[in-house]
């Protein structure tokens, strides 16, 4: 065999490998699922409105957070949940502040789901595998921001998952994003959607006290949540999600979330494996042509 040949089929090999470990990993990059945000949990609605709440809503199964157990919680307009009783604050404050109130807060801003165009909160149960879940989604064609404006519209939700199979009142903090294009509202400060006190995202017991909140990176920043920030944009980016973009999962064990980095993704690992796996059986066969 000449020279020539064994170098073109060498380049073939090569292209091969380097074809079958992209498509490992566009697989764990891009799921078939289209969004991050899960369908259901829409059987309840809080009606138009500008910093209103739901009653009491059952969470449909117990959850420890931060050492204090909930089966109930108040779901709030502003792109919020909190414990004990309802929230109507629309400006955004520090979620690693004192508080008063705890909170898990997928994007609290300044919603607006009155103007013609803007969807409403809707919430309710579900499942997510074979677990049971707790959802609230400010989805459909998206919410608007204060004063009802829509001509910016985003898409988020929030899922509890129970967890108990891993221990008493273990579950999940589940955040979706399917678009974010506005930021704040009008009497937040802000102008066309942006600017003053823009949004903040994560979770706190209420207290301030250090490892009881952790808030998304980004958090009160100006233009750092919208899709067309590549580095913080909340749709650009996942946490502990499989690679599903857009989604961020916290685990909560013994009343603790998880927030570190997670390991790589099983898939990608795989694939870099199998790279490396094929260069050496290439190398071995060149040496021995």
């Amino acid at each position: 065999m000449s020279h020539h040949n064994t170098r073109a089929k060498l380049r073939l090999a090569w292209l091969g490998v380097l074809g079958a470990a992209a498509v490992l990993l566009a697989a764990s990059a891009n799921p078939a699922e289209a969004g991050a945000i899960r369908a259901g949990f829409n059987a309840g609605n809080l009606p138009a409105n500008d910093d209103g709440s739901t009653g009491s809503l059952s969470i449909g199964f117990n959850i420890n957070f931060f050492g204090n157990t909930y089966s109930n919680l108040f779901a709030n307009n502003n792109g919020n949940a909190t414990f004990n009783s309802p929230q109507s604050t629309y400006t955004p404050f520090g979620l690693t502040t004192t508080t008063g109130i705890p909170i898990i807060a997928p994007f609290f801003a300044d919603v607006d789901t009155r103007g013609a165009g803007s969807d409403l909160l809707r919430y309710g149960s579900g499942t997510v595998g074979t677990h049971s879940a707790f959802g609230m989604t400010w989805d459909g064609v998206g919410v608007g921001y204060y004063y009802q404006h829509t001509n910016l519209l985003n898409q988020f939700q929030m899922v509890l998952i129970d967890r108990s199979d891993t221990g008493a009142g273990n579950f999940d903090i589940e955040f979706d994003y399917n678009q974010i294009q506005w930021e704040t509202g009008d009497a937040s400060g802000g102008s066309g959607g942006f600017g003053g006190a823009p949004a903040h995202a994560g979770f706190s017991n209420g207290s301030g006290t250090p490892g009881t909140n952790f808030e998304l990176p980004g958090s009160g920043v100006t233009m750092a949540f919208e899709d067309t920030n590549p580095v913080t944009g909340l749709v650009n980016n996942s946490f502990n999600s499989g690679g599903v973009l857009g989604r961020y999962v916290y685990e909560v064990r013994n009343g603790v979330p998880q927030t570190s980095v997670p390991v790589p993704p099983t898939a990608i690992l795989a694939g870099l494996g199998f790279v490396g796996c094929m260069a050496g059986r290439l190398r071995r066969r060149k040496a021995a042509a």
